[in-house]
């Protein structure tokens, strides 16, 4: 039996994505064996972010600078942007390094069974956004659930009031992908997106 302390540390580490209380009990041992260099580095990297985390007010970023690094990068496409639902979205674009514009995460997406409603996302921000000029294209990457489809139709069709080119994402086969594995969604838009050759 493991002090309460110990416990608590446990269950609090279970609550996170991908870790359930046997990995979270496999990790806090690990810790507690590395106590002196890989929890310490771990208590001082969780203190620090904990102090300067912030949220970008500009476009919902999670950063340690308001305005985050993306917006304020001069390198970056100032006439694009890529709106996606979650900052994890933002993140994976970006490790990509494929899209050089800036982002906007809505927050979430539209929902009626959980009661997400548009006001409850950051469109009225995106919207103001592109309101101030100077955007050309919006690239609209919404996951390719109907929630994430739903929330990409509407935004489309609030930006139809504004002079700007709506593009979305590409969904279909992934690279690599064999047809005998793939899901029927998965192959009825590749099959309705499909387009000639050469």
């Amino acid at each position: 039996m493991a002090s309460q302390e110990i416990e608590t540390l446990t269950a609090a580490l279970s609550r996170l994505p991908g870790l359930g209380p046997r990995s979270a009990r496999r990790a806090v041992l690990w810790l507690i064996k590395r106590r002196e260099t890989a929890l310490v580095q771990l208590l001082d990297a969780l203190a620090a972010v904990r102090e300067t985390l912030v949220e970008c007010e500009t476009c919902g970023n999670v950063d340690t600078a308001n305005p985050c690094g993306i917006c304020t990068d001069p390198r970056r496409d100032m006439r694009s942007i890529c709106v996606v639902e979650e900052v994890a979205d933002l993140w994976a674009l970006d490790r990509a390094r494929l899209f050089t514009g800036r982002y906007h995460v809505l927050g979430g997406r539209l929902s009626a069974l959980d009661g997400v409603r548009p006001e409850d996302l950051t469109i009225d921000r995106l919207l103001q956004r592109i309101g101030d000029g100077g955007i050309d294209e919006v690239l609209l990457a919404m996951n390719a659930t109907l929630e994430g489809q739903t929330t990409a139709h509407y935004i489309a069709e609030r930006l139809e009031a504004y002079p700007v080119r709506v593009t979305q994402l590409a969904h279909g086969l992934p690279v690599g992908g064999e047809l005998d594995y793939l899901d029927e969604g998965t192959l009825a838009q590749a099959i309705r997106a499909r387009r000639p050759l050469g």
